[in-house]
């Protein structure tokens, strides 16, 4: 989109809209409107020239709740605003300028049929008024963001930027969990770090926390680690991943830390030619990062429970309860969200509380059926063959690409398996992460083609 364009749009619009602002004038003609006015043009080029910032920050500020972990940007409605900028954008290119590039991508055939039937699964949902105010509230906006981001990331720069606005935003989030943590603020079972938990925060549960923090461990251990990188970004982000892992710890999530663990081993296996000391030395470090983290002494899942803990019988009745779902409703699942309202219905044991999944594999299950599990499974294993097939492209061009691409192209892949590992214990089949690494990971592949295909030339 930085390429010269007709620009006969973009004049027919503000032309359009000054008619606009000549009529409000006329309408109410107040000094006050007309200075507030003369800067909507202004406005209106600012943003549809930042279509990309815009839904970058969008989903920064959506997936981290930036505005949650600073509670003083609550009542300003920052990703309200964003969002509506975003969109104008993107239709303004998609459909006035012509200048956004629509394309397609095989791996996003398995996502565009499980969009597809969650959206089916709505209509068949066993509460449809939860299904779609779920929809309304946040996933069409993931849906359209993860278009966005595959369309508007096109160049190494603009990966490179979006690697460290997740850094950024993972440094703000780590930053705030750490304080909580020293300072005993909103813990959870007296050892487990939240934020924002007085007010209802999605960051007040531990596991979804963890699951944030998890998702820019890969940027940064990735930007840290890889030669090229300026000196200055690679001791941020080094300082950032301590930060971030201090944070994961600091939930005490299950899930976090096989996630951080997966995450850690990708870029180990990477660098260290040794793979039994890599082995041996990543199970003693598995089991350190185990006993730091103090699981043992949680309240629930902790040592002090004998036999199975509180926890995973907790998560055994969920899952139990999951498969009653699907099998029930194998074609399309009890719908959106439906899993949590639906628990005492097909729950093994009831404990007079409704609970959460706690795993994207039988949360999916549960919500969309077994045709939805299976079309899901494969969206996952097209995602890591592709990004797969981009290392190793990547490693054939050897030093001509860009150092960047090598970085973000194995963050995107650390990223994916630290996701499917974590997903055992965490709950992210229907949230930001997945959707944001899956349109990562086809920006990556469509960016390494060309720097490959110029190299060639």
């Amino acid at each position: 989109m930085r390429d010269q364009v007709n620009r006969t749009p973009l004049i027919l619009g503000l032309s359009f809209l000054s008619l606009i602002i000549g009529a409000a004038w006329y309408l109410v003609p107040h000094p006050l409107v007309v200075i507030v006015l003369a800067f909507i043009p202004l406005g209106a080029l600012f943003v549809v020239n930042r279509a990309f910032c815009f839904v970058l920050l969008f989903v920064v500020f959506s997936f981290f709740r930036i505005h949650e972990a600073l509670p003083v940007l609550y009542p300003m409605k920052i990703p309200l605003l964003l969002s509506i900028g975003a969109l104008s954008a993107l239709l303004w290119h998609a459909f006035v300028s012509k200048e956004l590039k629509i394309f397609w991508h095989h791996s996003f055939n398995w996502l565009a049929i499980f969009w597809v039937l969650t959206i089916i699964g709505i209509v068949f949902a066993s509460n449809r008024p939860i299904a779609l105010a779920e929809f309304k509230g946040i996933y069409w906006k993931i849906i359209v963001m993860t278009l966005a981001i595959m369309w508007l990331v096109n160049t190494t720069e603009d990966l490179a930027k979006t690697a460290m606005t997740i850094i950024y935003a993972g440094a703000l989030v780590s930053t705030i969990a750490v304080y909580n943590s020293i300072n005993g603020i909103g813990l959870v079972e007296g050892t487990r770090v939240t934020i924002g938990r007085d007010f209802g925060s999605m960051l007040g549960d531990p596991n979804d926390l963890a699951l944030v923090l998890m998702f820019p461990l890969a940027f940064t251990i990735s930007q840290a680690s890889t030669s090229g990188i300026p000196l200055f970004k690679r001791i941020i982000s080094g300082f950032v991943c301590v930060l971030l892992i201090a944070a994961i710890i600091a939930t005490q999530s299950r899930g976090g830390l096989l996630g951080c663990i997966a995450v850690i081993g990708i870029f180990a296996w990477k660098l260290v030619h040794s793979k039994l000391l890599l082995m041996s030395g990543g199970a003693i470090a598995a089991v350190v990062l185990y006993l730091v983290a103090g699981i043992s002494d949680r309240a629930s899942g902790g040592a002090a429970e004998e036999g199975i803990d509180e926890s995973a019988m907790g998560r055994i009745y969920a899952w139990e309860a999951a498969f009653k779902m699907a099998l029930d409703n194998p074609l399309t699942g009890v719908g959106l969200n439906n899993f949590y309202s639906n628990y005492f219905f097909y729950s093994a044991y009831w404990d007079g509380l409704n609970h959460a999944v706690h795993s994207t594999w039988f949360g999916v299950l549960a919500e969309t059926g077994f045709i939805g599990l299976i079309i899901f499974v494969g969206l996952i294993v097209s995602l890591i063959k592709t990004s797969r097939a981009t290392l190793a492209q990547l490693k054939a061009a050897g030093s001509n690409v860009p150092p960047e691409l090598n970085a973000i192209a194995y963050a995107v892949y650390a990223g994916l398996i630290g996701t499917i590992v974590s997903g055992t214990f965490l709950t992210q089949g229907f949230n930001w992460p997945i959707y944001i690494l899956a349109a990562l990971t086809v920006c990556v592949s469509n960016v390494s083609q060309t720097a490959c295909q110029n190299e060639k030339i």
